[in-house]
């Protein structure tokens, strides 16, 4: 094989290896901030809030988001939790009005 075959393959390899390491960083991640959500810092409840903000839509949110904000004490937390809860509850109904 030729040098530059054999470069372009350790090349596609490390490549892959990135790529694997980082799907795996980013679940932990978002099982961090799921697991944030109920903790007993306010800090790290206000940052899984954010961290749901930009995560799509899914039924698992939606029913996670209801049970935080009956849950959550802090009407700040319990306003952004229901306003991130309105918005995927929409695009949920969206998605089934197209579907």
């Amino acid at each position: 094989m030729s040098r530059s075959w054999r470069r372009t393959g350790f090349f596609l390899l490390g490549v892959g290896a990135v790529g694997a390491v980082l799907a795996l960083v980013l679940r932990d991640q978002v099982e961090r901030h799921r697991r944030n959500l109920f903790s007993p810092n306010a800090f790290r409840r206000l940052a899984a809030i954010r961290h749901l903000t930009g995560e799509p839509a899914s039924i698992d949110a939606v029913t996670l988001l209801r049970d935080f904000t009956a849950w959550e004490p802090r009407p700040i937390l319990r306003g952004q939790a229901s306003s991130v809860l309105a918005r995927m509850e929409a695009e949920l109904r969206e998605r089934e009005a197209d579907a």
